[in-house]
Order: C-alpha cells, then structure tokens, then sequence
C-alpha cells in the first residue's frame, strides 16, 4: 500500500485510462463509492473524455483533469490510483507504468500476451512495491462467493474438479468492433486462444488456493473451427458489411484442461461466436457434494438420493434453484447489499469488487486478488494459443510466486461464514 498519503482519512483520487464501454460503466460504480473521487480521465477519443467528464460535473460538482495520453495521467500528482480499462494489449503497459510513478493499479481483466509480460508484471511489483489488484469481479458473484463458503465450512468434502465457462454470445460486439471503436475484434481476425479465461478461472483459482497453498502446473488447449462470425457477417445482423468474407482465426470453442499441484483438475471452456444464453458454467465437485451455477443447485451426499432419477429432466426439476435454501452460508455483503447498489455492474458484482479494492487501500491491507493472481491468471491466453498452435500440446505454467505459493496463507475475497451445526442439520433433514 502507498504510504505518502493517510487513506483512512481522505477521498483515495482515482484516474481511469480507457472510456470505452467498460470504463463508462466503471465510472459509475466508482461514483457510487464515498472511499473515492475520480480526479483525472484519460482515452485517446477525445468524445469519450470530453462525455465523461460532463457526467462527473454533473454528478459531482467538480472537474476532473483530462488526457490524451496514459503517461501524463500517470505523473499526474492529483492522482492515487489508477483504473485500467483500456484494450487488452495496453494493459501490461500501462500497469507497469503506474507501479514505476508509485500509483495504485486496478487491473482490468484479460489474457495476455505473452508469458513476458506476466513477469514483467510481477517484476514490477516486487521492484517497487506498488499495489496492483486484478479487477476480477466474478470472484464476487453471489453463487461462486456460496460455493466457496459451502467449501470452507467442509460441506462438498475434498475438492477434485473445477468447471468454468466464459459462454457469451459477443458476435455483434466483436463484428462491430471497427463501428464502435471496440478492442475484440482483432483478436479475433489474428488470433487463436482462450482469449477470456479470468472469468471462469477466477473464482475457481481462489476457492482451490491457488497461489497460496496450491499452483497451476500445466494446461492443454484444442480448438474447434471458426465458423460462427463468418456466418454471422453474411447475416442481417452484422454491423459492418466491410467484414463479409474475412478470415477469422479464432476458434468458436476453444477447451482447455489444467492441473494443480495438489491433484485437483480445472477445465475451462471459451464460447463466444456460437448462438447461447450467457453462462460461466460453475461448477464444484467434491467428494461429499457439488455446485452448479447453470442449475442454481447445491447437491449433497446424504441430503439428496443420486439414485433417484435416471432421467437428467427431472433431477434438474426437483433440484433447481435449491441454492436458495442455502442463504446461511451467503456472505454477509450479498445479504446487505441494496437494490440500487446491484444496479452498479452485473447485478452488484462491480460494486462489491470495488468496495473492497478501496477498504484494503485504507486499511494497508493486501489486496485479495494480488499480482501473481493477475499474471496467473492471464498467462492462460498465452499458453493455450501456444497448446492450439502445437496440436494440444501440454505447456508448464510458469510459477510466477517463486516457490512463495508453498508458504502464502489462504486470503479469501471476503470472511465466510463460520457454521458447525452440519451433521445437526442433516439429522433434521432440513434441506431435503
């Protein structure tokens, strides 16, 4: 944390790079927070600055500074803490850039680009010392954050497979990308990866330790064809005609399986040019039980009868939305968070994300989600565009800890429930 300046007293002053559609959405949720004011802006569209600044004016009364150029930004003294939203290639960057001046970073997510710029990452941090947090905001939804507190009370048993998905239909998004002036779309055109994988890790990545008790040791990647955007673009439906008959790199599924330390297998799936409902896929399985996002469902050895249906319709009939019988073990920021504040960014997530972002930077504490989470995390795109390229091949992911997992303590996102009545409850059969 920054010591030049008594957090716990004043207003922490934030600067967001990049007012494409995620910053302009940021930028709500952090007007939202009383921890913080935002002092500077920086695009390098001058009507998205020029946009965003009135809404702070009008929001707040006051102006903000405003920039062309991330690097004035950075050296810029009225500023803290820097949010970076920008496109993916920029972020390494510009992160770096701000540990280098000593300001704070919020890392927006993405994979990267090359397992280089996760070190480089990393190398800055432990250089300077400057604080960087990934802005992974799914390690705050309301199932995942109840599946990690279902694991940590001892209810699923010991954990043996993790499942997750970043399953969103992005075909208009990434076809418009030129009309919109939005990042995916090159991706896409030249490039063949996991290109997304911290949604769907993320969450599983804190609930196994990684990092602090246990590490990610290597991955496979395949890839199906590519054919969802090429037909897309023939359709009615794309943005811009130019796109019709162009070549697109990037796989429409794209697989991938990894192995920890401690014996646990992830597998993680990228699903964004094919027509389907938006999912992450969550899934948990333990020996005493398992989770399941897409269902809602918490199931129990002991509670529920694996032998009732052999017929997929009817367990999901009786079984779905049962999560809901769980409530006790929901972290207490779900059960207080208002209805206005789940207006802040997919449903609340952004805005818990954030409210813990600012309380670390004021009370010196670490951030949840630290550096060698970041580079972790998006080394991912890197090495599964190197497995696809080589057939599948097998790629070590680097330990970007230096051996420090084995000592780390477990930092969860937020405290979960403590609760020991278990073999009270199933006696009662209360969730039967």
């Amino acid at each position: 944390m920054a010591e030049n300046k008594n957090f716990s007293e004043e207003k922490i002053n934030v600067g967001i790079v990049g007012l494409g559609q995620r910053g302009a959405v940021l930028l709500n949720t952090i007007l939202a927070c009383d921890e913080a004011e935002i002092t500077a802006l920086c695009d390098v569209y001058d009507d998205r600055v020029a946009y965003n600044r009135d809404r702070i004016i009008k929001r707040t009364g006051k102006t903000p500074h405003v920039f062309s150029d991330y690097r004035d930004l950075v050296s810029d003294d009225n500023v803290d803490a820097v949010l970076i939203s920008t496109s993916w290639e920029a972020h390494a960057d510009i992160a770096v850039e701000c540990m280098e001046k000593g300001k704070i970073v919020a890392l927006e997510v993405g994979g990267a680009y090359s397992i280089a710029d996760c070190w480089r990452l990393v190398d800055a941090y432990e250089r300077t010392g400057t604080a960087i947090m990934m802005m992974e905001n799914c390690c705050w939804d309301r199932f995942e954050l109840l599946a990690t507190s279902l694991c940590r009370n001892g209810l699923l048993g010991e954990i043996v497979h993790c499942h997750g998905a970043y399953s969103h239909d992005l075909r208009d998004e990434v076809l418009g990308g030129i009309v919109n002036r939005h990042y995916r779309l090159n991706n896409y055109l030249n490039r063949n990866c996991d290109n997304y994988p911290t949604h769907d890790l993320g969450p599983i990545a804190k609930l196994l330790d990684i990092n602090r008790g246990n590490r990610l040791v290597s991955l496979v990647s395949i890839s199906s064809k590519a054919a969802g955007l090429d037909t897309f673009a023939r359709s009615d439906k794309n943005p811009d005609k130019s796109l019709i008959g162009k070549s697109f790199k990037q796989g429409d599924i794209v697989s991938t399986g990894i192995t920890c330390e401690n014996g646990e297998t992830i597998t993680l799936t990228l699903d964004t040019t094919l027509p389907k409902y938006y999912s992450r896929e969550f899934t948990v399985r333990g020996t005493k039980g398992l989770c399941n996002q897409e269902a809602n469902m918490v199931f129990l050895d002991g509670l529920n009868d694996s032998h009732e249906f052999f017929e997929p319709e009817k367990t999901i009939k009786k079984y779905i939305d049962n999560a809901e019988e769980f409530s006790e073990f929901q972290v207490r920021e779900w059960k207080d968070i208002s209805e206005k504040e789940k207006t802040l960014g997919h449903g609340g997530m952004d805005y818990l994300m954030f409210k813990a972002f600012f309380k670390a930077i004021r009370r010196g504490e670490d951030f949840p989600i630290d550096v060698y989470d970041a580079a972790t995390w998006m080394c991912v795109t890197a090495l599964t565009e190197k497995s696809i390229s080589e057939g599948g091949a097998p790629q070590a992911i680097p330990d970007f800890t230096r051996g420090k997992w084995k000592f780390r303590p477990r930092l969860d996102v937020t405290a979960f429930p403590d609760i020991k009545s278990h073999e009270q409850r199933a006696a009662q059969q209360k969730f039967v």
